[in-house]
């Protein structure tokens, strides 16, 4: 047992205070053992106490309890090695003591308690797989189980692992764990010895110009001689395929192809080889970026060609046009331009999915966005609540409108099972999104139905609106299909309602049989104003039935293979019954103060025939409005992309003499222009240091700070972490699967650069053998072992283990029994009496020199009266 401080500063008091008590000794010029002295005494140990109160100090009592834990390795590299590790633990565990506590833990990228720290009996658990398998983190897992164990307690962690990190840096961490309470011992564990061939690198230049022949490079480590196939594309699309021999040990392969394409070439490398032990490194991908012109993709439909490509200055700029139903599904087909312009597009042919896409491309790599109006875009095309929408600076909802034609709209939709999943997901929100286009006495009815009808909303005037969601929002997926008795129902309730407009919206994926009299079920609801518009939802419906159905019935019929297109056609089918969306009064519009819009409308401003009524957003900039105040041209930032909406057509039906104006092209250039985002000359430079860390450096070294974004190939926000290492240089770590994504990075001069990455696969996957070299050092350091013997590791600790019992608060109490004692001796002049025992003398008055300090004493006092 001994006594411990933890903040021996304090004791520094005790010098002041030393040099104040023989101060106050020699002025008082007390005697030795004096009456004073006890007095003095008392004082002095008292601020003695209180002194040492504030060191903190404790006892420290012997304990000779331990504590092992077993952190076990369950990374990818070391899966096959799991039951021999595990096999180690359980013959380890026959040596265990009385005195020792257990426990047992597993990690890989993240840190798991297997079997709590615990001094019972400790068995192993059936073990589950651990996330982040494809990561290693040793420095992470032993800081971890270090403050699982107790702080006071003889520690020794046994660490089972091949050594081979990922992530962190062990070595970083040794200094921590020197000449300290816990011991690393340390036990290897080996990969299991299986063929394998890996990528290992692939390069593409980072520029080219188009046409230029590229150097593509690839090496293969390959574990034993074999053959296989060697694939390339470039942008998904095949240009090479070659038989290979792989020697044991690196192989080099090297093609020499020409750059085609435009903008980002996405090159991705595949290995074919047969029994290859590891599937997951036989890919890997690489970026090069085309130096050109801006590119521009004009968007349209069969049924709506553009005139646009044809009014652009083509030597400025690459043109491209595209069919709405063949615009790209990831984030890398629409990096390549500088602009996109949807001319009249309806919002059922692009799907939600790709709208998001586009809405990234927008909001974190500046790509500039367009939409141009006519019968079927903006609310009429289906946007509401869509992530075009949201990019745009207009609404589709028109707001303040009065003037509307009452409305009766009933929704059956299929509810069988095989529309769970996705399909009654997507259904259930689009049927929700209609409703939110509803006014609240517009009248609405919703059924469902599988081999019976579920009248989910009777028919009847809509009242609240987030109540008919939520009910909406929670039908389940169950039974069997049976179409027509809902389209029945909906016929009979609207039948005899007095309204304008009155519509029946059926979707189903399924097919089943038609009663004898359905046609002049339908045609009879069509000569009462009821109209019916169908959509078959993936390629196992009845599209021909439906087809006819919607024709029968005078609506519109929707061929939704695309589930995502689903929203879309409801709100489509909605806005097109709601509200009477186009203008069509013949009007002069009036310009703002854009100088680049109204340098071009110097000589006057053509008279226009129409346009989409539409709701300017509060940030918005209203280049031109009607004259009912509506926006004709808006533009805004969204993110790092510019937006315009242009709530006219470009074919001059709407436009009108816009389109047959002079300086047209003008017109349709200067949108362009407004469009492209502006890149920085120098690009940044973007390194992949490790894993999943990259470092983003402004080589020009003229921007302070950095604005990163992370996007995948499906247009989802990569997860990162940033740490600016200097002014115009971060570093990031990312968490992404293998593959690419892309850096969209903007500094505050107004740079902008974007950039492809490769994410390769872990080095978890990489043929390698164990880190030996690192587990001795580990041992080493820290005064563990570095063996195979399970038995070793329930040896004794060289540190004893023990139990702090703190004094603080006991010499706190005793200082304050000291200043009572030294109270109690002043106030009540119980010294005369103690010292006189001391010295054997009687207190009397025949006591001379105890009478004269008596009067002595009265007389000072009668004086001072």
């Amino acid at each position: 047992m001994d006594i411990r401080i933890e903040e021996p500063l304090w004791l520094v008091l005790l010098i002041p205070v030393a040099l104040y008590m023989v101060y106050t000794w020699k002025a008082s010029k007390m005697r030795f053992f004096g009456k004073g002295t006890i007095l003095y005494a008392l004082r002095s140990l008292t601020i003695f106490c209180i002194v040492f109160a504030l060191t903190f100090p404790y006892i420290m009592l012997p304990d000779n309890e331990e504590q092992i834990l077993f952190v076990v390795d369950r990374s990818v590299s070391v899966e096959d090695a799991g039951p021999s590790a595990e096999k180690w633990i359980t013959d380890s565990l026959k040596f265990r003591r009385a005195n020792q506590s257990v426990g047992i833990y597993s990690f890989a990228g993240t840190f798991r308690t297997d079997f709590q720290l615990s001094d019972g009996e400790a068995k192993l658990p059936k073990l589950e797989p651990i996330e982040s398998s494809n990561n290693t983190n040793i420095a992470n897992a032993i800081d971890l189980s270090a403050a699982v164990a107790k702080s006071n307690l003889a520690t020794r962690i046994v660490l089972l692992s091949d050594g081979l990190e990922t992530e962190g840096s062990m070595e970083e961490l040794l200094p921590k764990y020197e000449n300290s309470r816990v011991q690393i011992d340390t036990v290897v564990l080996n990969r299991a010895n299986r063929t394998d061939a890996s990528i290992s690198l692939f390069e593409t230049p980072r520029t080219a110009y188009e046409g230029e022949k590229q150097l593509l490079q690839l090496e293969v480590e390959s574990s034993s001689q074999k053959s296989g196939q060697l694939l390339i594309y470039r942008n998904d699309e095949e240009i090479i395929n070659e038989l290979v021999s792989l020697d044991e040990g690196g192989n080099m392969f090297s093609f020499h192809v020409e750059a085609r394409g435009t903008g980002l070439l996405k090159y991705e490398a595949k290995l074919i080889v047969p029994d290859d032990g590891l599937l997951e490194n036989n890919r890997m991908l690489s970026v090069t970026m085309l130096e050109q012109s801006p590119r521009v993709l004009i968007v349209q439909t069969e049924r709506n060609p553009s005139v646009i490509p044809t009014l652009l200055d083509q030597n400025a700029m690459e043109v491209e046009v595209v069919n709405a139903e063949q615009l790209p599904e990831n984030l890398s087909g629409f990096l390549g331009y500088g602009a996109i312009l949807f001319d009249n597009v309806p919002g059922h042919l692009v799907g939600e999915h790709k709208m998001a896409v586009i809405e990234q491309a927008v909001k974190s790599f500046g790509t500039g966005f367009m939409m141009v109006g006519g019968d079927e875009s903006y609310g009429l095309g289906g946007y509401f609540k869509s992530p075009i929408e949201r990019l745009l600076p207009v609404e589709m909802e028109v707001k303040g409108k009065e003037q509307l034609p009452s409305l009766g709209l009933v929704i059956a939709m299929d509810r069988s099972g095989s529309m769970s999943g996705s399909k009654i997901v997507i259904a259930r929100e689009a049927a929700a999104r209609a409703v939110e286009l509803l006014r609240n006495d517009d009248t609405f009815g919703f059924t469902a139905f599988d081999h019976e009808i579920w009248e989910v909303i009777p028919v009847g005037p809509l009242g609240n609106k987030q109540e008919t969601i939520d009910k909406i929002l929670s039908i389940p997926a169950a039974g069997g299909t049976d179409i027509f008795p809902s389209v029945e129902k909906g016929y009979e309730d609207l039948a005899d309602l007095k309204l304008q407009r009155k519509h029946i919206i059926l979707l189903t994926d399924g097919q089943s049989g038609m009663p004898p009299d359905y046609e002049d079920i339908i045609s009879e609801g069509k000569n009462n104003n009821v109209t019916l518009s169908t959509v078959a939802i993936g390629t196992d419906a009845d599209s021909v039935l439906l087809e006819e159905l919607a024709e029968i019935g005078g609506g519109r019929f929707y061929d939704a293979v695309d589930e995502s297109t689903i929203p879309a056609i409801l709100t489509r089918e909605t806005s097109m019954l709601t509200r009477t969306y186009i203008e069509d009064d013949p009007f002069y519009a009036t310009f703002s103060n854009v100088p680049e819009w109204t340098s071009i409308f110097k000589d006057g401003v053509p008279q226009m025939n129409a346009y989409i009524a539409t709701t300017p957003k509060g940030s918005s900039t209203i280049v031109a409005e009607s004259p009912k105040e509506d926006p004709v041209i808006a533009e805004w930032m969204y993110g790092l992309g510019r937006t315009i909406a242009f709530t006219s057509d470009s074919t001059g039906k709407w436009s009108g003499d816009l389109a047959r104006w002079g300086g047209y092209s003008d017109f349709w250039n200067t949108a362009v222009s407004r469009l492209l985002p502006s890149y920085e000359d120098v690009p940044y430079l973007i390194t992949h240091d490790r894993g999943g860390t990259y470092t983003v450096t402004d080589s020009s070294r003229k921007a302070a700070f950095l604005d990163i974004a992370i996007i995948d190939e499906k247009g989802n926000e990569v997860p990162f972490q940033s740490e600016p290492l200097a002014p115009g240089k971060v570093r990031v770590t990312l968490q992404a699967d293998p593959g690419l994504v892309f850096f969209g990075v903007s500094d505050d001069k107004g740079g902008l650069f974007e950039a492809g990455v490769s994410v390769p696969y872990s080095e978890e996957y990489k043929p390698s053998e164990p880190n030996v070299a690192l587990l001795e050092k580990i041992a080493e350091r820290t005064g563990g072992e570095y063996h195979e013997d399970p038995e070793k590791v329930f040896r004794s600790h060289p540190f004893k283990s023990g139990n702090q019992k703190p004094i603080a608060n006991w010499l706190i109490m005793a200082a304050m029994i000291l200043f009572f004692i030294d109270i109690t001796l002043r106030r009540f002049g119980m010294f005369s009496g103690l010292m006189a025992k001391i010295e054997k003398k009687p207190v009397t008055e025949s006591n001379p020199a105890v009478a004269e300090d008596h009067v002595s004493e009265l007389l000072k006092a009668k004086k001072k009266r």
